[in-house]
């Protein structure tokens, strides 16, 4: 090899590194600019912490032994799923995740691609009021009913 070519590899693999380096920088700021331009997601999970620590604390405290309605005649109540925290978190999860597929419906700004949050969201539900002979059917058609619209819609 002579001293052209040499010094030609250099300058080539130097362009190389410059344009990996460029495309990093690229690549990390469209990360950060996705995650500050939806910030819904990240309102959503703190929300959910948030459940979690008000479902714990106020089984701690025995709030979740007796719930009254807020309506009708006051007399007691026991809800099926509150002898059990992780299923009342977790149908609160649920109903929280519904919360955001319905807001990324609703406003065009957030709209992102739902079908994942929408069965982890039933599949939460699910799990919290335990009663899978009603929720599977209905993920199954939901499922199959946005696979159909999608594709009658397609662009």
């Amino acid at each position: 090899m002579n001293e052209k070519d040499e010094k030609f590899d250099e300058k080539e693999l130097q362009k190389h590194e410059e344009k990996t380096a460029e495309e990093k920088s690229a690549d990390e700021k469209s990360y950060e600019e996705k995650y500050r331009r939806d910030p819904l997601g990240t309102l959503i999970w703190a929300v959910i912490l948030i459940w979690a620590g008000v479902v714990w604390l106020a089984n701690n405290f025995g709030m979740l032994d007796r719930i009254r309605l807020p309506f009708g005649p006051n007399f007691d109540w026991d809800m099926p799923f509150t002898s059990d925290v992780w299923a009342l978190f977790f149908a609160g999860a649920g109903v929280i995740l519904l919360i955001e597929v319905l807001i990324r419906l609703a406003v065009p700004n957030y709209r992102r691609p739902i079908m994942g949050t929408f069965i982890l969201a039933v599949v939460f539900f699910g799990i919290g009021i335990g009663n899978w002979e009603l929720i599977w059917p209905l993920v199954l058609i939901v499922v199959g009913a946005s696979i159909l619209l999608r594709g009658v819609f397609r662009k």
